[in-house]
């Protein structure tokens, strides 16, 4: 029976505020111990003592589950935060498009009588770490992807890139995307990347805007180990994790491969793989 739950938020809705409020209220009327990351805790409250209990991220307490308030964006954050615990992350959308999210904020009290009533798997999703021989990664873990991008340049980046220690392709363009099957649907997508189930075991290689037309996206395991040792005009590129940017020197080279552990996303019984991409990406709409 769950009974800690760690909240993670943001601090852009500030028109959902009072929502929010009402909700952790609701939570603890439920009989739930509920804590909140310390900063979020401060936005809610404007800087105001309060009696709900807090915690520093990366100092997280014993929890049932943790619950995202926000879009994909902070649900990534929250991921990141607690995988390594193997805790599950229930997501609530008070953003646009949620596509990680299980439901939205005004939908709150029935998502949160459905988790209670325990009417929710768990789906085990593939994350990424990644690691450079030339600097540190701060947070070197995806849920979505790592992106190597241009930095100060217009000039096109030179990937000489390995797959399980073998030879690959050198790939001439903006950039490389290795996404996961959570990704799929993010900047993957957006490149002409395909979208994969999210619970498949694979990772696919998309070019950015490739030199040549032959450079196509590519599927592969999810147990490979990806080398990318990247050239470029200017003296450093970057690499995007979720989102979050780290510059690394020209010449230096990358290593992504699956990590030790998987995001627990929970999933209401009622939503599927289907569902979503119809919902979410308006494949449900009548175009005729």
């Amino acid at each position: 029976m769950m009974k800690q739950l760690l909240i993670f938020g943001n601090t852009y809705q500030q028109e959902d505020v009072s929502k929010v409020l009402s909700l952790l209220e609701y939570l603890r009327g439920r009989g739930l111990d509920v804590a909140v990351e310390r900063e979020y805790l401060q936005f809610l409250n404007g800087g105001k003592q309060t009696s709900l209990a807090s915690f520093e991220a990366n100092r997280l307490p014993d929890a049932d589950m943790a619950l995202s308030l926000g879009g994909d964006g902070t649900f990534l954050t929250t991921a990141m935060w607690v995988s390594p615990q193997g805790m599950p992350i229930l997501g609530i959308n008070l953003g646009h498009l949620g596509y990680l999210t299980a439901g939205h904020l005004d939908e709150k009290i029935s998502l949160i009588d459905e988790v209670l009533a325990g009417n929710y798997r768990i789906e085990e999703r593939t994350m990424l770490q990644v690691s450079c021989d030339a600097v540190e990664i701060t947070h070197p873990w995806a849920l979505n992807e790592v992106a190597i991008l241009r930095h100060d340049t217009s000039s096109m980046l030179d990937m000489e890139t390995r797959l399980r220690g073998h030879e690959l392709t050198v790939y001439r363009g903006d950039g490389l995307i290795v996404s996961t099957p959570t990704g799929s649907t993010a900047y993957n997508m957006s490149v002409g990347g395909p979208i994969l189930e999210p619970t498949t075991s694979c990772l696919v290689l998309s070019p950015i805007s490739p030199h040549s037309l032959t450079m196509r996206p590519l599927v592969v395991r999810d147990d490979s180990e990806i080398a990318v040792r990247t050239y470029s005009r200017a003296e450093r590129y970057e690499v995007s994790i979720d989102g979050e940017v780290t510059l690394c020197p020209t010449g230096s080279t990358l290593t992504i491969m699956r990590a030790p552990y998987c995001a627990r996303v929970v999933q209401l019984l009622g939503n599927n793989f289907a569902s979503t991409l119809r919902q979410k990406l308006l494949w449900g709409t009548d175009q005729r």
